[in-house]
């Protein structure tokens, strides 16, 4: 396993899922099929380094102007599974959040209006062409969502800490096994506790796996995230074992033991937070 880079370092984390080319239809199939035998692929850092050069012209380029023709690829029980980037998508979807990270002034600075507007425009007209289109990666910064990590045994974290200071934390999954457990938290959470934040966000991601091919695999991918935190904090993160506990202790109606393990995953994401506006 490769450590991933620290020479591009944004503080963002990345689910993923990772289809069989079954799942394509033609031409796409046959283009994933020759893409995934080429002797070197493309990396994370790759594309963040693609992304962030375009960001780099007066005006910026917001939005890529076509799509990519890139994904990752991954080895699933012997089975090529790809996750197509869709940077183009992603970049409009992206768009649609700043105006709840920046404030008006800073985002002007960064991606004028005209920017803004013209991508928008570009969006609305792509979006009515393709009204079922959804992205193989969701994208959140200066933490992982709560209902991430639900999708996750902690037998299934993966992390590596390499000599040159780069980093990697990460879990795979089953997409039979993210359904599963996803289904069954929210079960719970039905039957114990007021619906709320995570229950919605639950929800939506369920409707979100729905989409894709259940011989796929879910990957939860720290990214940038592992520069944010000490190699220490890193390596006593159970993020997922603690979500499960909280679980596992609310099915069994102890709530003191589902408060603790919440309260264990919520000093740590704070802390991470913290960071986004510090100086």
């Amino acid at each position: 396993m490769s450590v991933v880079s620290s020479v591009l370092v944004p503080y963002a984390s990345y689910l993923r899922v990772y289809e069989p080319l079954a799942a394509f239809r033609e031409p796409e199939r046959g283009h994933w099929t020759r893409y995934a035998q080429r002797s070197e692929l493309p990396t994370a850092q790759d594309e963040l380094r693609r992304s962030l050069a375009d960001l780099v012209p007066t005006p910026p380029v917001a939005v890529p102007v076509h799509e990519s023709a890139d994904a990752f690829v991954a080895l699933v029980d012997g089975v090529v599974c790809v996750c197509p980037w869709r940077t183009r998508m992603r970049g409009w979807l992206a768009m649609s959040e700043l105006g709840g990270l920046f404030p008006a002034t800073v985002l002007d600075a960064v991606l004028p209006p005209v920017v803004r507007g013209q991508a928008a425009a570009d969006h609305e007209r792509w979006a009515e062409r393709n009204p079922d289109a959804r992205p193989w990666i969701r994208t959140t910064v200066w933490h992982v969502p709560v209902r991430w990590f639900v999708l996750f045994a902690d037998e299934e974290r993966e992390y590596v800490a390499g000599a040159d200071g780069g980093r990697l934390l990460r879990y795979r999954t089953p997409m039979v096994q993210a359904r599963r457990r996803l289904a069954r938290a929210l079960r719970t959470l039905r039957e114990t506790v007021d619906e709320g934040p995570l229950t919605e966000g639950l929800v939506e991601v369920g409707r979100w796996l729905e989409e894709f091919h259940p011989r796929g695999m879910v990957e939860l991918d720290y990214g940038g995230l592992v520069h944010a935190l000490s190699a220490e904090q890193l390596a006593a993160d159970r993020s997922a074992a603690d979500v499960a506990a909280g679980i596992e202790a609310l099915r069994s109606g102890d709530n003191d033991a589902a408060g603790v393990a919440y309260g264990r995953l919520a000093d740590r994401w704070r802390a991470v937070r913290d960071l986004q506006s510090s100086n």
